[in-house]
């Protein structure tokens, strides 16, 4: 089979963090030796690479193309315009990567459109396969079905979009359950939850990996993009009622200067260590080293941190929304918060540690989500739709 697969959210050479868990699933599809992809990953055109405008400036030195794990991958940019464009940019991602796809499709007759995100992907995929005549499969991830439809608008071109998908794909039997409100037939979705990679994550000898990452007290993880939805100051805010613990947060963005603030306001800036992005061999370090992880967001669809985490032998402590809970539903995986403040994340990592699980035990929980089942629901889709 021969797919093209389409979604602004996919990792490259600039942001190589950015949308991996698309990447990663593809790489097990295309691992399966039966489907071959090429890889449409548009990003918004911006005229400067200077560092000082942050993510827009990633965006620009975005190569054009790129090969990532054999894959080929096209970065065509597309126009996106404040405050107006949630309204039009589906329609202004599909007309400015309409000659990619002309040009890819001369050399490579695919058979069918995977698209990742339902809003603006799914809806400028659909406009897509309308023009090359190629059915479409969306795969629905998280704020696309769970935040976006709240706007009128876009509501509407998901509806439209999910009525001409060939195929729809959710990562979580909660984002299903989304898209049935928004009034999509449930019989038309297949729930293909996201794996884990148990080859690259699991644990590391620990106490070395503690000494070279100069851990010595109990540490908590928090990992994430930092801005407001990941909510990683609920974490730093828990710290008072944990004088015995100190906090590692992994991840870039614009919160990183207020969040320093609020350790520093809060009293516990010097428990709180701030590393930065890392790369993914790099997580795993962290992820073993740390005593637990603790993921406190106000919206995830399938959150692969939790995973990544168990898969190292690491338990969690989370948020009850969108996916997770379906993610920690055993004892040895984790804990999940009764609400989402700052005491209640305190009083979490304190049930967690009361009855803190045998490390092995979380790593095998983990191993249940291996990438295999999802693959083989892939390909009988994809199959099906061909």
């Amino acid at each position: 089979m021969k797919i093209l697969t389409f979604s602004t959210l996919f990792p490259s050479a600039a942001r190589p963090s950015h949308g991996i868990f698309v990447e990663t699933r593809l790489r097990h599809l295309v691992a399966s030796g039966r489907v071959e992809s090429r890889v449409v990953a548009p990003v918004p055109w911006f005229p400067s690479r200077n560092a000082r405008f942050g993510e827009y400036a990633a965006h620009a030195s975005a190569p054009r193309e790129e090969r990532r794990h054999g894959i080929q991958v096209f970065h065509p940019r597309y126009p996106l315009l404040p405050k107006i464009g949630m309204a039009v940019t589906p329609f202004l991602l599909a007309r400015a990567v309409r000659p990619v796809v002309e040009r890819i499709r001369r050399g490579y007759a695919f058979d069918l459109i995977d698209a990742h995100y339902f809003y603006p992907d799914g809806v400028a995929a659909i406009l897509l396969g309308r023009h090359f005549g190629k059915p479409v499969v969306i795969t629905a991830r998280g704020t696309d079905v769970n935040l976006i439809p709240r706007y009128r608008l876009p509501r509407a071109m998901i509806q439209w979009a999910a009525r001409n998908a060939a195929g729809i794909i959710t990562v979580a039997r909660a984002l299903k359950d989304d898209l049935v409100r928004v009034g999509v037939p449930a019989e038309r979705m297949e729930v293909l939850r996201n794996g884990v990679d148990l080859q690259l994550f699991q644990p590391i000898e620990r106490e070395a990996g503690r000494h070279k990452l100069n851990v010595s007290r109990t540490t908590l993880l928090s990992v994430g993009h930092l801005v407001p939805r990941k909510a990683h100051d609920l974490v730093i805010q828990a710290l008072r009622w944990l004088p015995e613990m100190d906090l590692i947060v992994v991840g870039d963005g614009p919160e990183r200067g207020a969040l320093g603030a609020l350790a520093r306001e809060s009293g516990v800036g010097d428990r709180v260590r701030f590393v930065g992005a890392l790369a993914q061999e790099d997580l795993r370090n962290y992820y073993g080293a740390a005593d637990a992880l603790v993921l406190a967001s106000s919206r995830e669809g399938w959150a692969n941190v939790l995973l990544e985490s168990m898969a190292c032998g690491t338990p969690v402590v989370a948020s009850n929304i969108g996916g997770t809970p379906e993610v920690v539903a055993a004892p040895e995986a984790g804990v999940l918060m009764k609400e989402r403040t700052a005491e209640a994340v305190a009083e979490a990592v304190q049930l967690l540690f009361a009855r803190h699980p045998d490390r092995g035990a979380t790593r095998r929980y983990a191993e249940k989500f291996s990438w295999e089942e999802t693959t083989r629901g892939q390909l009988q889709l994809f199959g099906r739709v061909i």
